[in-house]
């Protein structure tokens, strides 16, 4: 991709169709929240569905998509299998991600903290 004008070419279609397709499997709340909690340290399924309070089946199935996808990575450690995000792309993208809406969500909920705290 070269740069013109200082513009950078656009993806290419099969490029922008992977991105949608990772950002889907993201758009759910419970895998973003799987994704995040693997971005902290790898993880079994039964540590996993307890951190983020799901039920086994369904962070299995979770887990197989992210899998499949290539947003997870897994080996086997005995009888257990290990969860773990290894591409710091994605690790990044997601802590941004969560890191700026923690921060604008503390930042509309201080005016009304302070409300509190005056006795209003």
């Amino acid at each position: 991709m070269g740069e013109k004008a200082g513009r950078v070419d656009d993806p290419s279609a099969e490029v922008l169709a992977q991105a949608a397709a990772a950002f889907g499997l993201l758009a759910s709340s419970a895998r973003l929240h799987l994704v995040w909690a693997l971005a902290q340290g790898e993880s079994d399924v039964t540590n996993l569905a307890e951190r983020v309070g799901g039920a086994l089946p369904a962070v299995s199935q979770h887990l197989a998509k992210l899998k499949l996808a290539g947003l997870v990575r897994s080996r086997r450690e005995g009888r257990r299998q290990v969860y773990y995000v290894d591409d710091a792309d994605i690790v990044t993208v997601v802590r941004v991600m969560m890191g700026q809406l923690t921060a604008r969500s503390d930042r509309s909920a201080a005016p009304v903290r302070r409300l509190h705290e005056a006795g209003g």
